[in-house]
C-alpha cells in the first residue's frame, strides 16, 4: 500500500516546511538534529511516505496536534535543563499570555480597568459616597456627644462648688483637710447643702424619688476592725479586716453643727479610719439639646464624695466621683416639634449601614479572589519554572487597602447600630459609639491615600511608606526595649521625687515628650532641691536618655525611611521590576486601550466583580 513515489515525498516535505514556518512564526526555537547518514535518511523518507495515507485522512488537525506535542516536549526539556528565562522565546503560548494579561489586569487601577473593559468603577464611587455620608454621620453624632459630655462636666463642677466648702481650682493644689474639726465641719456642710439643695442650686436639680419618698443621703465610714496605735512607744496592735458603717439622712432633716456628733450618733475614730464616703442621688434634664432640634434626655447622677485617709499621713484628700445614667424622659412635650429630625438621622444611619454592608461584601469578595489568584499563580510558577513563589510576591495579591476598608466598614456598622440605640434611648454608651465611629472615619479618610497613589509622584510616597513599614517595625521593636528600660528605671528611682515620674504611664508620657524636645528645662528644674545622690542620678539619667534617643535613635529611624525612599526612587527611574511577579507581568506589553482585555463574561456579573470595578 506504501509506494516510494516522488509525489508522496514532495507532499510530506511540503507539510514539514509548513510546520517549520508555523514554529518560526510562534518564535519557538526548535533545535534540529544533525543530518542522518544516507541510509538512515532514506529509511526515514520511506517511513514518512508510508504514513502518507494516515496524514491524508487526519489532515492539518493532526499536524497541529503533533506540533503542540512537540512544543510541550521542547518546553519541558528546556525547563528540566534549567534554561527557563523571562524572554518571549519560552512563554509565548496562548495560555501563558492570557494568564499574564489576567494578572496585569488584576493589578490595574480603576481608571485603567475602565479603559481596558469599559466597566464603570461602581465600587470606587461607593467609597467616595461612603466618605461623604460617614463624615456627615460622625459630625452629627459628635455635636450631640459634645453637648452630653459638656453637660456632665459642668454638673460635676457644680457639685464640687455646692458640696465642697470653699472649693478652689484644682490646679492651685489638691483639696485636702488636716484637722478633725475641718472633717466634721465639711461633713456637716455637705449634709446641710443636700437638705437645702433646691433652695440653693440655680440648675434643674431634684432629689431621686423611690415609691413617693425622696432617696436619702448615705454617710458611710470604712475603718479597721480593731486597732491600738501608740507612736510614742513605737507600738501598735491592729486587725487589718475592714468594716463599713452607714447611716441615712433624708432631705426633710436639717442638722446643726452640734447635733452631728451626738443626736445623729455619728463619730469618727481617725486612728483606724480609712475613708468616709457620702452617697447622693440627684436628677436633672439636659435642655440645651432643644436648641439643636434634639429631644432632651433625663439624667440620673450617682455622686460619691470621698474623704480618703488610707495613707494616715495627717492629710485627708477630698474628691467627688460621678456616675451618670441617661434615659428617655417619661412624659415630654416640645412645642412645634414633629420628630422629623430624628427620622432623618435614623434614615442617615440606615443608609450608612447599607452602604458599608455593600462595601464590606464587595471588598471581602475582592480579597477572596485575590487569594485564589495567588494560589493559581503559585501553581503556574511551580509548573513552568519549578520554583516556589516568594512570600513577598504572594502577599502582593492581598490588597491591604481592602483590609483597611473591611475593618472600617465593620466599625462603622457597629457604631451606627449603637448610635441608633442611643437615639432610641435603648442604651447610652456614648464613649464606645464615639470610639467606633471616630476610628472608622479615620480609616475611611486614610483610605483616600490609595487614590492619590494613581498619580506617579504621590505613588512614590505611598510605596515608600509601604516598603519602609516592615523595617520601621523591626527598628521600633529594638528601640522600645531601650525605652522601656529607661521607663522602669525612672519610675522606680525618680518617681518618689518627681511628679512626672510618679506613675508608670506618666513616665512614658514624660520621656516621649523629651524625645520631641518638649518641657526639657522644667523636667531638669524640678530635681534641683532633691538629695545630692538623686540629683546626680537624675542628671545622668536625663542626659543619657536625651542624647541616645534624639541624636541616635531618631537619626537612625529617619535613615531607614530615607534609604527605602532612595531605593524605590532608583527602581522607578531605571524601571527595574522589584520582584519575580512584577518581572513576569512586565512581559505583557498590551495597553489598556488595546482591546485585548475584553472577555465574554456577563456584563452584570462583571460590574460586581472586584477585579473589574475597583482596583
Amino acid at each position: 500500500m506504501c509506494r516510494d513515489s516522488v509525489a508522496g515525498r514532495s507532499y510530506v516535505l511540503e507539510k514539514l516546511e509548513e510546520l517549520k514556518m508555523t514554529q518560526r512564526n510562534d518564535r519557538v526555537i526548535v533545535v534540529t538534529e544533525p543530518p542522518a547518514p544516507h541510509k538512515a535518511r532514506r529509511s526515514l523518507e520511506r517511513q514518512t511516505v508510508c504514513s502518507l495515507d494516515h496524514w491524508s485522512t487526519a489532515g492539518v488537525g493532526s499536524l497541529m496536534e503533533d506540533r503542540e506535542t512537540l512544543l510541550a516536549a521542547r518546553s519541558e526539556e528546556r525547563r528540566t535543563n534549567g534554561h527557563v528565562t523571562w524572554s518571549a522565546h519560552t512563554l509565548e503560548s496562548k495560555a501563558v499570555e492570557d494568564f499574564r494579561r489576567r494578572l496585569k489586569y488584576f493589578f490595574m487601577n480603576p481608571c485603567e480597568k475602565y479603559r481596558a473593559r469599559g466597566r464603570k468603577p461602581w465600587k470606587l464611587m461607593l467609597q467616595i459616597l461612603k466618605i461623604a455620608i460617614i463624615t456627615v454621620q460622625l459630625v452629627s453624632f459628635g455635636l450631640s456627644n459634645q453637648m452630653m459630655v459638656t453637660f456632665k462636666d459642668e454638673n460635676l463642677m457644680t457639685f464640687r462648688h455646692l458640696f465642697l466648702k470653699e472649693y478652689k481650682d484644682p490646679r492651685l493644689g489638691s483639696y485636702a483637710l488636716y484637722t478633725k474639726a475641718d472633717v466634721y465641719d465639711h461633713i456637716y456642710y455637705i449634709i446641710n447643702r443636700y437638705t437645702r439643695l433646691q433652695n440653693l442650686s440655680v440648675g434643674n436639680l431634684a432629689y431621686e424619688s423611690v415609691d413617693g419618698e425622696y432617696s436619702p443621703l448615705s454617710l458611710c465610714q470604712v475603718f479597721y476592725r480593731n486597732s491600738s496605735i501608740d507612736p510614742g512607744n513605737d507600738t501598735f496592735d491592729i486587725d487589718p479586716h475592714v468594716e463599713k458603717d452607714c447611716m441615712s439622712v433624708y432631705p426633710e432633716q436639717s442638722l446643726d453643727n452640734s447635733s452631728l456628733a451626738a443626736p445623729v450618733n455619728f463619730s469618727l475614730d481617725f486612728k483606724r479610719l480609712l475613708s468616709v464616703n457620702i452617697y447622693l442621688n440627684l436628677k436633672t434634664i439636659n435642655l440645651q439639646t432643644v436648641r439643636h432640634h434634639e429631644l432632651p434626655d433625663c439624667y440620673d447622677f450617682h455622686i460619691m464624695i470621698v474623704f480618703d485617709n488610707r495613707a494616715h499621713s495627717g492629710k485627708i484628700k477630698v474628691d467627688i466621683e460621678n456616675d451618670v445614667r441617661i434615659y428617655e424622659c417619661r412624659d415630654w412635650n416640645v412645642e412645634g416639634s414633629s420628630g422629623k429630625n430624628n427620622y432623618l438621622l435614623l434614615l442617615l444611619d440606615s443608609v450608612v449601614i447599607l452602604a458599608c454592608l455593600t462595601s464590606l461584601i464587595l471588598c471581602s469578595r475582592s480579597v477572596i479572589n485575590g487569594i485564589q489568584l495567588q494560589f493559581e499563580f503559585n501553581i503556574f510558577f511551580h509548573a513552568y519554572y519549578n520554583k516556589n513563589v516568594a512570600w513577598s510576591d504572594r502577599m502582593e495579591f492581598v490588597n491591604g487597602w481592602y483590609i483597611l476598608i473591611i475593618v472600617s466598614d465593620t466599625l462603622t456598622i457597629a457604631g451606627s447600630v449603637l448610635k441608633i440605640g442611643i437615639q432610641a434611648k435603648f442604651q447610652t454608651n456614648y464613649d464606645v459609639c464615639s470610639i467606633l465611629l471616630g476610628t472608622a472615619t479615620m480609616l475611611v479618610w486614610v483610605g483616600v491615600i490609595r487614590y492619590l497613589g494613581f498619580f506617579k509622584k504621590y505613588n512614590l510616597l505611598i510605596l515608600t511608606l509601604r516598603a519602609a513599614l516592615p523595617n520601621v517595625f523591626r527598628f521600633c521593636c529594638c528601640a522600645i526595649m531601650i525605652y522601656l528600660g529607661y521607663c522602669f528605671c525612672g519610675w522606680i528611682v525618680l518617681g518618689p521625687y518627681h511628679d512626672k515620674f510618679r506613675t508608670f504611664d506618666k513616665v512614658t508620657e514624660c520621656l516621649f515628650s523629651l524625645i520631641n524636645g518638649d518641657d526639657m528645662y522644667a523636667t531638669f528644674l524640678q530635681m534641683r532641691d532633691k538629695t545630692h545622690m538623686v540629683w546626680l542620678f537624675s542628671r545622668l539619667y536625663l542626659y543619657s536618655f536625651i542624647s541616645l534617643f534624639i541624636y541616635m535613635v531618631l537619626s537612625l529611624f529617619i535613615a531607614v525611611i530615607t534609604d527605602t525612599y532612595e531605593t524605590i526612587k532608583h527602581h522607578q527611574q531605571d524601571k527595574e521590576p522589584f520582584s519575580q511577579l512584577q518581572a513576569f507581568i512586565a512581559e505583557c506589553r498590551d495597553q489598556p486601550e488595546s482591546g485585548r482585555y475584553q472577555t465574554d463574561d456577563d456584563p452584570s456579573t462583571c460590574c460586581l466583580s472586584p477585579c473589574g470595578c475597583f482596583g
